[in-house]
């Protein structure tokens, strides 16, 4: 059972990412404030629900949501600032464009720069455990997914439509035959032989 709040502080948004462990693609943060009444019967962790259920509650999120933001880092700025850089820098972002500001802070994770002089508290597994999280860990899921389903059009024979940038086989596969696209990361180790591949 989720909790709604973890400080007792009314404006409390929850953040979370996307993207992390993709090879293509950008990271994607999501930042919300819940307010103090909110439910819903399945909103979870994104990566417990099926895609289904991700996109019922986006508009749900959104319709209740006090304040919620969505942030993208492009794969250019993930390879120039790393994607732990990536991830906060994305959440920062969301934050910034929360209106009313939040008057604490929780992450799901346990890595986070301070923002501002906002209190805050990193959660391991936090999108299990809090709403706000959870609501932050589905916006940035699909809006992420929304945007390789997008870019897929334009590169169809990586498959991102279905495997999202991750490294699959398929995906590595893919960039074993054809090479890297402009989308890639050109920091991640996309092919285990890498250092074989001309970049």
């Amino acid at each position: 059972m989720l909790k709604l709040n973890y400080s007792g502080v009314t404006l409390e948004a929850g953040t979370d990412e996307a993207g992390r462990g993709c090879l293509s693609g950008p990271v994607v943060a999501a930042a919300v404030i819940l307010p103090d009444n909110f439910q819903h019967d399945f909103l979870n962790d994104s990566k417990q629900l099926s895609e289904k259920k991700r996109q019922l509650l986006r508009p749900y999120i959104e319709e209740h949501a006090l304040a919620y933001a969505v942030s993208f880092v492009e794969h250019e700025e993930v390879d120039e600032i790393n994607v732990l850089q990536a991830s906060i820098t994305g959440m920062h972002r969301s934050i910034e464009q929360l209106s009313p500001q939040p008057e604490f802070i929780i992450i799901d994770g346990n890595k986070f720069k301070p923002y501002k002089e906002t209190p805050h508290q990193t959660i391991v597994k936090g999108d299990a455990k809090f709403m706000s999280i959870a609501a932050a860990s589905v916006l940035a899921k699909t809006y992420r997914d929304e945007y390789m389903e997008k870019i897929h059009k334009e590169f169809p024979q990586y498959n991102w439509k279905k495997n999202k940038g991750y490294p699959t086989k398929e995906h590595r596969n893919a960039i074993r035959e054809f090479g890297i696209t402009p989308y890639h990361r050109k920091t991640f180790k996309l092919l285990p032989e890498q250092f074989k591949l001309k970049l």
